[in-house]
């Protein structure tokens, strides 16, 4: 926590059926110096996937729905950009990062569409590879998924997930929206480290994407559903779902990139129904991690050795959760201890003098001396993309600001009718150089943002005044 400035992190694990360790550490309130405790309320981030996946699994033994009938049977107005994945995509591709899409994940963050608006733009998003052609982590896919929920059952995910998983697990402090988490008498604050300072990161409403994303749990009640996993879908003398179920939703699907470093301590990198499973050291490793708006966290279990981890922080962006947990496995596994925190720092080093490195690539490409085509007056306007919506250009006297609903962002002159995302003042999730360009009577009449760094810039058409 002091090597990488989290300001508190809960952690709690379970061997052999039961809680043998829970504690806080630090504050969920720095300014007010208020503890973690085992009850604080973070956000889990996208350790809410298995969640909605094993919702779907409760589904498919209700015969509501099958893993591998095409998605159309259940949703006849579901498209995609491919004719053909639109036709043969099916829950099981829902949930495994494989319909050819790439993130896209500024359709959803800081923007204002609902669940079934998201849904309906789906089918103007690029693929980058064919249908099953390779693992691409995906949110949209997961909100599809909580989307087909419910339609099935004419009841919103929410409801779903609180009355199949949070009520019957006695998970009474967890809830699906930020908006519910500082009704709790004691929840974090979200926090971010920038330019060398700890700042509070404001809540922000994730209900359209939920599914892929939005619980919000304690260690108390996320040890629980470590419990659940690790006994095959049984809680006491009750069972939620069968053992066939919990199996299906740990089996590999999917090859993951593995951009990571090469440890030999830990095996190749695969995806499941919501989950990842390796292997670490020898045992395997079913794991998740999650990361969303000043929170992070990591969720694992090991089966065949009836050991479970859970870590929650509120500091984005840190590998403290991975860290922790496998200094875990070492010492319950009765290894020698792996210097994780040595090899994090010395990574952390080689990617800051990397990102450096492009930096000064990038700026040396600047053409210096030039100035844009146009008076600023005609850049400002309004420009609409099919599938992203609407986004906002608008003078501030001496420049020019780029909106995309809650984004807003200063654009920097860089060269001619090229412009510059500044985003030094505030953490926004939109970066690189915007393009304007000109019809054929001279006239700025689209704009190119790079919004999905696995695609060419995402070109946006000026609508009339």
């Amino acid at each position: 926590m002091r090597q990488w400035h989290v300001p508190g992190l809960a952690l709690g694990v379970v061997k052999d059926g039961q809680v043998v360790f829970a504690k806080g550490y630090g504050y969920r309130d720095v300014e007010h110096m208020q503890p973690v405790t085992t009850r604080t309320v973070m956000a889990i981030g996208s350790n809410s996937k298995s969640f909605t996946v094993m919702l779907l699994g409760m589904l498919a033994e209700d015969r509501k729905l099958s893993w591998d009938k095409p998605l159309r049977d259940y949703l006849p107005d579901f498209q995609l950009w491919d004719p053909y994945a639109t036709r043969e995509l099916t829950p099981r591709d829902l949930v495994t990062h494989r319909s050819g899409l790439p993130r896209h994940d500024l359709l959803w963050y800081g923007r204002a569409f609902t669940r079934k608006e998201l849904y309906q733009r789906l089918r103007y998003l690029e693929p980058t590879t064919s249908f099953r052609g390779r693992y691409q982590y995906q949110n949209l896919m997961f909100m599809t998924a909580g989307y087909l929920t419910e339609q099935l059952t004419g009841r919103t995910w929410d409801d779903l997930i609180r009355e199949r998983i949070f009520t019957p697990l006695g998970m009474s402090r967890s809830n699906t929206s930020v908006a519910d988490s500082p009704r709790a008498e004691d929840y974090a604050l979200p926090y971010a480290w920038r330019d060398s300072l700890l700042v509070e990161v404001p809540f922000r409403s994730l209900d359209a994407i939920a599914p892929a994303g939005a619980i919000n749990s304690t260690i108390e009640d996320m040890l629980k559903y470590l419990e659940l996993r690790l006994d095959s879908g049984r809680v006491g003398d009750r069972r939620l779902y069968q053992a066939s179920t919990e199996a299906r939703m740990q089996a590999p699907v999917s090859v993951s990139d593995g951009a990571g470093p090469d440890y030999p301590e830990l095996g190749p990198s695969t995806y499941a129904l919501g989950v990842g499973v390796t292997t670490y050291r020898g045992h395997k490793v079913v794991q998740h991690g999650g990361g969303i708006d000043g929170f992070s966290s990591g969720m694992s279990w090991l089966p065949h050795d009836r050991l479970g981890v859970i870590v929650l922080t509120n500091l984005g962006g840190t590998n403290a959760a991975s860290i922790v947990s496998r200094y875990l496995y070492d010492r319950f596994l009765g290894l020698t201890p792996v210097d994780w925190v040595g090899r994090q720092k010395k990574l952390d080093s080689e990617n800051t003098v990397r990102a450096d490195s492009v930096r000064k690539a990038r700026e040396a490409e600047r053409k210096p001396g030039t100035t844009p085509s146009h008076p600023l007056s005609e850049y400002t306007g309004s420009y609409e993309h099919p599938g992203y919506g609407r986004l906002t250009i608008s003078s501030t006297g001496t420049g020019l600001e780029l909106g995309l609903d809650s984004h807003r962002v200063p654009l920097l002159p860089f060269h001619y009718d090229i412009w510059e995302l500044d985003g030094r003042s505030t953490a926004v999730p939109i970066s690189g150089r915007v393009t304007f360009y000109l019809n054929k009577k001279g006239e700025v009449d689209r704009i190119a943002v790079p919004l999905e760094p696995a695609l060419a810039d995402i070109v946006f058409t000026r609508v009339p005044r």
